[in-house]
């Protein structure tokens, strides 16, 4: 199968070096599976994907948009460079490009040895079927969604009773909130569970570099499994158990979890985009003016928002496939490599690098084959439409009564082009509350 129309080009021994040491390292040593803070500090510091979409956007130049080999012993690997071979790429998955990488069975498999993302091709169809038949992709609002909605709005309160808001606080009612939703309340404050994955989710970012900690492993599956077997009526855990599976459910939730905690990074960068950006959050609390946000709601501008925040800042900043077979970019084993800050941060993008939700309702984004905050495809994250929710609705709820100004990072504003690299751990808001007949937008 050929998905592109030309051969690609070769890089030299100095292209390749530039691009592991700009692209890939930066990108690695942030933490690709489990976020380093202390690195994302730097990394902010430094603006790293800056110059690493700079480079990109020179090769795409000089190489006409034509994927590039990569001088990398003893391994075929080519990187996309145009938005039209991205589309193609990826959807084409799982065959011939599949999703399950050399890198991705080495480093999730630390946590999740039978997910779906890397599941041989005769097991992925039924584990795919059953995320979707539990997570529901394609429906705005889940069969849960109003229990999941009232957990929201519970845990949220906490977060506007104070009048500063941090990352630490945040992620701690943020993982109440994901144990709820996805377990049930007997799980809400089992830390150990979560606490054990993150154990297991750093590991993870050596991939094969590090040993893997079977015990531990072992223990977080049991104590996983302790909850699902619980099926609490209201949670992703009660959908488990009447889903058609192959015995592997605690894997999925467990690949479920890790998905759950960049969408924490996606919320709070979303909250920092909205404080600063007056006019966007206006919009915001026009949305869920009159509404109760402790009831499930769609709120279009508001997941517009978050998929715009997604699109600036990615969660997964590269995606790789893995040839089945030959095609027009190499022999079968070729890792195509996918970095999403590239597409997302286009300088040719009249909007590359501002806070704009309306090219999510309006086609633009759409007519984009390479903007994938969720990837896409075959392979694209089937809870999506679950993670919007929950985020939107979140966000509902800490809009509603309430501003919030950011008071560290960088500055977030509507005329400024906004940093190429925003690190989550360090935001810090003022929360003050918001008399109805102010009206106005959060700071």
């Amino acid at each position: 199968m050929t998905t592109t129309q030309e051969r690609p080009d070769t890089a030299s021994v100095a292209e390749t070096i530039r691009i592991a040491l700009g692209v890939a390292l930066p990108t690695l040593a942030g933490g690709v599976i489990k976020r380093r803070p202390r690195a994302m500090a730097v990394a902010e510091k430094l603006q790293v994907d800056r110059p690493a979409v700079k480079l990109l956007t020179r090769l795409r130049d000089r190489h006409h948009g034509r994927p590039l080999k990569l001088r990398v012993p003893g391994r075929s690997m080519e990187l996309a460079l145009s938005a039209e071979d991205v589309g193609a790429v990826l959807a084409a998955a799982p065959m011939p490009f599949s999703p399950s990488t050399v890198e991705k069975r080495a480093a999730l498999g630390h946590f999740q040895p039978h997910g779906v993302l890397i599941s041989p091709a005769g097991d992925r169809a039924p584990r795919r079927a059953f995320s979707e038949a539990v997570l529901e992709p394609g429906r705005p609002l889940h069969e849960l969604a109003a229990p999941f909605a009232r957990a929201i709005a519970a845990e949220t309160a906490a977060l506007t009773s104070a009048t500063e808001l941090t990352w630490d606080t945040f992620n701690v009612a943020w993982w109440r909130l994901v144990r709820r939703i996805v377990l049930g309340e007997g799980a809400r404050d089992d830390e150990t569970l979560t606490d054990q994955l993150e154990r297991l989710r750093l590991d993870a970012n050596w991939a094969y570099l590090h040993p893997r900690r079977n015990r531990l492993r072992a223990e977080f599956h049991d104590r996983l499994t302790g909850h699902l077997n619980r099926a609490e009526p209201g949670s992703l855990a009660a959908a488990i158990a009447g889903a058609p599976g192959d015995g592997t459910a605690a894997d999925q939730v467990a690949h479920w979890l890790f998905a759950f905690d960049a969408a924490g990074m996606v919320t709070f960068r979303t909250l920092a985009l909205l404080a600063s950006h007056p006019a966007a959050a206006d919009r915001a609390r026009e949305e869920v003016a009159g509404i109760d946000p402790g009831e499930p709601h769609q709120l279009s501008y508001l997941r517009a928002c978050v998929l715009d925040a997604i699109r600036l800042w990615p969660t997964t900043p590269m995606l790789l496939r893995e040839s089945t077979e030959e095609t027009s970019w190499g022999p079968a084993g070729t890792t195509v490599l996918v970095f999403t800050p590239f597409f997302h941060r286009d300088a040719d993008l009249p909007y590359a690098d501002r806070f704009d939700p309306d090219i999510w309702l309006d086609g633009r984004a759409a007519a984009n084959p390479a903007l994938v905050p969720f990837s896409a495809g075959p392979a694209i994250c089937p809870g999506r439409d679950l993670v919007q929710f929950c985020v939107s609705t979140l966000l509902a709820n800490l809009l509603r009564g309430h501003a919030f100004e950011q008071t560290t990072g960088p500055v977030l504003a509507p005329d400024r082009p906004l940093p190429a690299t925003l690190d989550n751990f360090h935001l810090k808001f003022a929360v003050r509350p918001v008399p109805p007949r102010e009206g106005g937008g959060t700071g």
